[in-house]
């Protein structure tokens, strides 16, 4: 749980939090930005878009043509940049135009500002509440974008002359637009705003002002909070040699960083009242990895963006309502082109040789100012089109001429006059708004990982066609009508605001509603855009949306301030000299640094379910320092998992963590690549998955292609922040083929990506070839339990019935331990070693077996037999073990204790084949045996394909005749040793044994026996033992490790079933532990959690039960027994312990030795 919570707060404690991120630029996150700036608040805007300037605009076909991205999602094509000035989106029948870059949609409108009508206000969707200050919100808009009137042009003059009899009832609008039309100062009680240009009525609004005399919000609301931010550092650098405190506020602007989703920070809610001023609530994600961190998010991304983020959001576990993307509305956008008239419409753009050849009055004028509204719900505006427009594109290729004709080629033949200088036909664009049904839905596409969308119903489309034809008539010419039944660039509603989750995404302030209770709403998440218009407003939205921002902004800033003064926060006050630098185009503070990307896609099964991981990684992409590995070899990990045993949506990785040469200074020459992922899902529940690839310098590299792409992993759900009642700890593995492993290769980008092979290549190399410890082992810090004084032992020298010497240790239960147990009477315990190693007594390790079992009260006996290095005998057999010094251990404790006294017996490897042959041979009677624990050991030894291969050839023959007549080896001693043990320590590195610094070879001639047998044997090689089943009336547990280092887990599968048909009346159990290898049953970091259990479980069993009798319903059949089947046989066969090439080396390399005998 520690790691969990460490993992929760790392995400909390970033430097790149602020009070509030705004997401999106346009009327409503530029105005949001602006009014908590000026109250103080620490702001972060963050634009998808880049920043432009006058000078960058389009100003010809082929430079909007790079600044426009098209979205066909009839062909599920795209092309175009993603931060592209214009984007286009068609689906089905319909077409949307959006605008993207620090401004938002105000850069290429055609600034129109007109006061919401009363038809819309009235609409019962329309939220009660914003009626209460809804015109001093528009007032308040209208102010700062600096509305004025438009001059009259000639294209208003000729639409006022014919729409009062073309169009039926209709009334001419008064149009205000947010454009400069004179040099006049704002008003005082603005902040100095930047320097605009007068309008030169070119007509080229809608492709961004060349001329900078548009008011978008870049040039208002945006630089003001801006200003705000520079006011308080130019107040710190004035005051900085009077060691003044000056409030951080204002706004930062981060262009070019499009968010994904947004998550709520959960760690707060772990640690409620105890979180500390540096923890924000809220994530904002700019990619899969990196994100902003803060207490507040507006989203402002529009209709589409906000939309979309929310989705994304919801998918990664945030509660939303039901109507997330419903209630969409096009405004009833109608638009038409009429071309080929003989009236003065002069609707073309003009460029800066023809602005200087005509007066200004004979001009085209703004986009936008005509405007005439029928009683009949909607209203036409006449339309300039932009010189950079390709008119080619209005006249036939996305739409359709009327009346029928010859109006396929008119657009063509008009093209023509404009290239050859010929006087152009005269032209003008209609666009028709009205009321639609607001009824059309925004769906998020799990699969394609994008949003689609259905447009509204619109009853009023035949009423403005019909009207775009009288139109027609009257002016003459051509009328182009578009293809699509829906044209818009007016979008509304998505996330409409509502009284209550049933009706809307949002209240009316904002605040986005948690659907865990009727009315409660996400503390911190605010929407403030047109997607909380809630329908059609059958004008030109901006001055709307502008006040509904205005309007949100008040109860924001109100919240912002209430609960910054709860958590005892003064403004974010910070002494001088502690402020960011204002960063208009800055990204994320990891893509400012040189990073390596990777993307891995790993297979598997976890707790026997499929899945697969799809992970990105961005190396180096943090400044912690963690122990020896190098900063490329370490990173953050984004992606998502594909879990659907668990969750049926994708698990998506919110925050996770790399280390692929993670040191531990206890395993110095092995490499460990640790992943620790946090993960998230649709349902809410939060999950947890920790694994390592762990790599072993054995045997020059014969495993390295498994272990360096096979992921050990751990599954486990987050207590408190899952929605299944069920705990789950599960664990498997992931592994990553070949052809994975080159698309990896393939898809590395980075500057330093050379750099990082070599790294890999490196620690590859020096774990499996050079094998150079890794760490500094003097600045290993033991832990306390290291440090506690290791249990008092008593030495008990026995003479065997043969004559020799051997001993006991005894460690007797604390007092506390045996006072919490003195009503039980417990059996001692008899531990024996291996082959000449000390596998239980392990003072450097807190959890070692005999520290275990004196925690539960027992006594516990050590045999060293004459196997062990400090009685090693010249010339014995493990029969000797088995006849002489396990009965006489057995006796002394019978001697201490009472005959009556009972021993259990855990014992492993070669121990575990000694204590067999004392049972199975009539050496000790099975009335003084307890219990019997066994650990890769039994009365059968069934080791893997190398070690039976290595088994297999004369090396311990040849090995005995070299010796001679002294027996022992001394490994680790260099003096006093004749050539021929030195010729025999290097032989030792190949026989499979355990290292020590004394091995008694006498025994393994008689080893070598049982291993080419599979079963004991007695030293002539005859099978003595096997044939008294009757005598193993005992209890018994054997455990195998999944890793067949050495010996196979059918050594306990073939041990299990012989005690199952042989002793069926008693307790028989097998249990084989994944992940672990030969001796790390005993030795391993974690076998007090995963072995050890199962040892103190079997002891506690056959103490209460005394061996236990099964019902007889239980008992299996031989014919049952004989069908069973080992589900762990894949376990050391040669697949699973050589990589793939080396297996085909050996192919290889043996057809060619047949070859080269045979030919």
């Amino acid at each position: 749980m520690k790691k969990q919570t460490d993992l929760e707060q790392r995400l909390c404690d970033e430097e790149d939090s602020y009070d509030a991120v705004v997401v999106g630029s346009g009327y409503g996150g530029s105005v949001a930005s602006f009014r908590m700036s000026m109250a103080g608040i620490k702001v972060c805007l963050i634009e998808k878009g880049r920043q432009w300037d006058a000078h960058d605009f389009p100003t010809d076909s082929l430079k909007i043509m790079s600044a426009l991205r098209v979205e066909n999602r009839n062909l599920g094509v795209s092309f175009g940049p993603k931060d592209a000035l214009f984007q286009l989106y068609e689906q089905g029948d319909s077409l949307a135009a959006i605008a993207c870059g620090l401004g938002g949609g105000s850069l290429v409108n055609a600034g129109v500002m007109l006061p919401t009508p009363v038809r819309a206000r009235r609409n019962p969707k329309w939220p009660k509440e914003w009626e209460w200050d809804w015109d001093s919100c528009e007032a308040s808009a209208a102010t700062m974008l600096r509305v004025q009137r438009a001059p009259v042009f000639t294209v208003s003059k000729v639409m006022g002359e014919i729409a009062d009899g073309q169009i039926e009832e209709s009334c001419e609008d008064l149009v205000k637009l947010s454009i400069n039309f004179d040099l006049e100062d704002p008003p005082p009680h603005l902040m100095k705003l930047q320097q605009t240009g007068s309008c030169l009525a070119c007509g080229n609004c809608l492709a961004g002002c060349p001329y900078n005399a548009k008011n978008s919000t870049d040039k208002n609301y945006i630089l003001s909070a801006i200003q705000a931010y520079s006011l308080q550092l130019h107040i710190s650098k004035s005051c900085f040699n009077q060691n003044f405190f000056v409030m951080q506020a204002g706004c930062i602007v981060k262009t070019g960083c499009q968010v994904q989703y947004v998550f709520k920070n959960s760690h707060e809610s772990y640690q409620e009242g105890k979180t500390s001023t540096k923890r924000r609530r809220w994530l904002v994600y700019l990619n899969e990895i990196d994100y902003v961190a803060a207490d507040f998010v507006i989203l402002s991304a529009g209709v589409f963006g906000t939309t979309e983020i929310l989705f994304q959001s919801q998918m990664r576990g945030l509660e939303l309502s039901d109507t997330l993307g419903s209630g969409f509305s096009c405004n009833g956008n109608t638009v038409a082109f009429l071309a080929g008239s003989p009236a003065p419409l002069t609707a073309y753009g003009l460029d800066r040789k023809q602005i200087l050849e005509r007066p200004f009055q004979k001009r085209p004028g703004p986009a936008i100012s005509s405007s005439h509204t029928s009683s009949l719900g909607f209203t036409i505006q006449s339309a300039v089109l932009p010189t950079a427009y390709p008119y080619l594109v209005f006249k036939g290729i996305v739409s359709y001429g009327w009346p029928t004709g010859y109006w396929f080629f008119h657009g063509i033949i008009d093209k023509l006059k404009h290239v050859m200088g010929f006087q152009a036909s005269q032209a003008v664009a209609l666009n028709a708004m009205g009321y639609d049904e607001s009824d059309g839905k925004i769906i998020f596409d799990k699969g394609t990982n994008k949003i689609c969308f259905s447009p509204p119903c619109d009853p009023l489309l035949p009423r403005k066609v019909k009207a775009f034809q009288k139109l027609a008539k009257k002016l003459g010419g051509i009328l182009f009508l578009s293809r699509y039944r829906s044209t818009s660039v007016h979008l509304l509603g998505g996330c409409n605001a509502a009284s209550d989750p049933s009706h809307g995404v949002c209240n009316s302030n904002g605040q986005v509603f948690d659907t865990k209770a009727f009315t409660t709403v996400h503390p911190g998440l605010y929407v403030c855009d047109a997607s909380l218009i809630p329908c059609s407003v059958g004008i030109n939205p901006s001055l709307t949306i502008a006040a509904a921002a205005e309007h949100v902004s008040k109860y924001l800033v109100k919240d912002v301030l209430e609960y910054k003064s709860k958590r005892g926060i003064d403004l974010a006050v910070k002494n001088v000299g502690q402020y960011p630098i204002l960063a208009v185009g800055r990204k994320s503070r990891s893509t400012d640094r040189s990073i390596v990307a990777i993307k891995e896609t790993m297979r598997g099964y976890i707790g026997g379910m499929p899945c697969i991981a799809y992970l990105k990684m961005k190396m180096n992409s943090n400044n912690s320092v963690h122990e020896e590995s190098h900063p490329l070899l370490r990173g953050k990990v984004g992606g998502y998992i594909v879990f659907e045993a668990i969750e049926k949506d994708h698990l998506h990785v919110i925050d996770g963590e790399v280390d692929l040469c993670k040191v531990d200074y206890r395993t110095p020459y092995t490499q460990y690549m640790h992943y620790r992922l946090l993960l998230a899902s649709s349902s809410g529940s939060r999950y947890v998955l920790e694994g390592q690839k762990i790599m072993n310098p054995f045997l020059l590299a014969l495993y390295a292609w498994r272990e360096a792409t096979t992921l050990h992993v751990t599954f486990k759900n987050i207590s408190g922040k899952s929605s299944r009642p069920e705990t789950i700890n599960i664990t498997g593995e992931l592994r990553i083929s070949l052809i994975e492993l080159l698309k990896s290769l393939m898809s590395l980008e980075g500057n330093r990506r050379r750099r990082f092979i070599a790294l890999f290549a490196q620690a590859f190399l020096r774990t499996y070839i050079l094998q150079i410890p890794r760490g500094n082992h003097k600045a290993c810090i033991l832990l306390d339990s290291y440090n506690k004084p290791y249990p008092n032992t008593t030495l008990y020298e026995i003479e065997t019935e043969d004559g020799y010497i051997i001993s006991c240790k005894q460690w007797k239960c604390s007092q506390t331990s045996c006072q919490l147990n003195i009503e039980e009477q417990q059996n001692p315990v008899l531990l024996l070693n291996g082959y000449s190693t000390e596998s239980y007594s392990l003072p450097s390790e807190p959890n070692d077996l005999v520290r275990t079992l004196l925690e539960e009260g027992r006594e516990i006996w050590l045999l060293q037999s004459r196997l062990h290095p400090l009685h090693p005998a010249n010339n014995f057999t493990i029969e000797d073990i088995a006849r002489f010094d396990i009965p006489a251990a057995i006796a002394k404790i019978l001697e201490l204790h009472g005959k009556s006294t009972k021993v259990h017996v855990v014992a492993h490897c070669v121990g575990g084949l000694a204590v067999h042959m004392a049972l199975l041979g009539g050496h000790v009677s099975s009335t003084h045996i307890a219990s019997l624990s066994c650990t890769n050991s039994s009365m059968f030894f069934k080791l893997n394909a190398l070690a039976t291969f290595k088994m297999w050839l004369p090396l311990i023959p040849v090995s005995m005749a070299i010796l001679g007549e002294d027996k022992t080896l001394a490994l680790l001693e260099t003096s006093k040793i004749s050539s021929r043990h030195q010729l025999l320590k290097c032989i030792a590195c190949f026989i499979p044994r355990q290292s020590t610094t004394r091995v008694p070879m006498a025994a393994f001639s008689h080893l070598r026996k049982i291993c080419n047998s599979g079963f004991i044997v007695n030293s002539h090689g005859k099978n003595s033992y096997l044939i008294h089943p009757e005598r193993m009336a005992v209890s018994t547990l054997y455990i195998s490790g999944g890793r067949s280092l050495l010996v196979t887990p059918e050594t306990s599968f073939l041990a299990n079933k012989y005690m199952k048909l042989h002793q069926p009346s008693l307790r028989h159990e097998r249990i084989v532990v994944e992940g672990f290898g030969h001796s790390d049953l005993l030795i391993g970091e974690e076998s007090y959690k995963k072995v050890f259990p199962h040892i103190l479980r079997h002891i506690r069993l056959a103490e209460q039960g005394g061996n236990p009798v099964i019902s007889s319903g239980k008992i299996c059949s031989g014919e049952a027994l004989d069908w069973e089947d080992d589900p762990y046989s894949r376990y050391g066969g040669f697949g699973s312990w050589f990589s793939p090439s080396i297996i085909t080396f050996l192919l290889l390399l043996w057809l060619a030795i047949l070859i080269s005998v045979f030919i």
